[in-house]
């Protein structure tokens, strides 16, 4: 609040304290007057009748008095609430108005935050709707051009027409995927992803999980090793999103892998257990690792796009591990590799 508008605030509520102060003494020093005029004798009729007239007139006095100042507080509180005034700093009253002063600065301060979590939440809103238009072109025109050349003669040319047909199937299922992390991303910043937590046994899922990818990675010289894990170990989390944060890490370690190993690495402490997912690929640059879980962000954006990437898998499993009351880290030597790892309760 500029030092104008404070200072307006406070001598208008200064100025109701003084008037309620100025009632009181009206009101004892009436009381004494009565108590004087009836000692002396005096005609009770008459100290009754001016007695009243005066008080009326004082109260009119005052009233009108401290209407005008309540309106004074109301239009500067108004002018608070409408952003007419900037809310840099509390407001400090007179000594008595402490109470006034603290919801009043409490009231100042929770409307500066809103403000501001309303700009960081259109910032992001306009950053992300680009984002969506953009990652959303590419498919599209991609799967338009093909069509395009093949309605125009290419449908009937036997070296490409297969080819054409597979690409833009290819891009459609890159548009499925695409839709399908933006519903899941919305869902679990918006809250409305419901999770169902309970206990499993992660050699059992993990033995699972290396199965599922067992198809994908045949046809890569990548291998998959999970390392030795307790038979009997329970972790507490929802299963089926926990599927979800490792398939997304493992795609990750493929797509930026060439050759090499990829292993899942399972730690277990006293009351949890970290999970580690670690490749020998290409690696982050220290300059990315700040920003790899950020929506839409890409290290190589031409090689996430060549390989199908959203742009949303690191940002998912972010979420849904903070969701699980954990935070995803990493460590990383370009052109080494990289090191997903996260803790889970046991």
């Amino acid at each position: 609040m500029s030092a104008t508008a404070s200072k307006r605030l406070n001598n208008s509520l200064s100025a109701a304290a003084r008037y309620r102060k100025e009632l009181f003494l009206s009101i004892t020093s009436f009381i004494a007057v009565s108590v004087i005029f009836y000692l002396l004798n005096s005609d009770p009729v008459y100290y009754i009748f001016t007695g009243s007239i005066w008080l009326v007139l004082l109260y009119y006095y005052i009233g009108k008095r401290r209407y005008s100042d309540l309106s004074e507080i109301k239009k500067t509180l108004r002018v608070i609430a409408s952003r007419e005034m900037e809310l840099t700093s509390n407001i400090e009253l007179d000594k008595g108005l402490e109470d006034i002063q603290a919801e009043l600065n409490e009231m100042i301060n929770k409307i500066n935050n809103d403000f501001i979590y309303l700009k960081k939440l259109e910032q992001t809103r306009k950053e992300f709707l680009g984002n969506v238009s953009h990652e959303l072109k590419t498919p599209i025109f991609a799967i338009g051009g093909y069509i395009e050349t093949l309605l125009n003669g290419a449908i009937s040319d036997q070296r490409v027409n297969m080819h054409f047909l597979q690409k833009a199937y290819d891009h459609t299922q890159n548009l499925s995927n695409l839709l399908n992390d933006l519903i899941d991303i919305s869902l679990i910043e918006s809250g409305q992803l419901k999770m169902s937590f309970r206990y499993f046994n992660l050699k059992n899922f993990l033995t699972e999980l290396a199965e599922e990818f067992d198809p994908v990675l045949s046809e890569t010289p990548i291998k998959l090793e999970i390392h030795p894990v307790r038979k009997g170990l329970q972790i507490y989390g929802d299963k089926t999103r926990f599927r979800q944060v490792m398939i997304n890490l493992l795609q990750n370690a493929v797509k930026y892998s060439s050759e090499g190993s990829i292993q899942i690495i399972v730690e277990e402490n006293s009351d949890d257990c970290t999970i580690k997912v670690k490749d020998e690929g290409v690696g982050i640059q220290e300059e990315d690792l700040p920003r790899i879980f950020e929506r839409f962000y890409r290290v190589d954006k031409a090689r996430s796009r060549d390989v199908g990437g959203t742009g949303l898998g690191l940002a998912i499993v972010k979420h849904i591990l903070e969701a699980h009351n954990s935070k995803i880290e990493v460590t990383s030597r370009y052109g080494e590799g990289s090191t997903f790892f996260f803790k889970l309760a046991k």
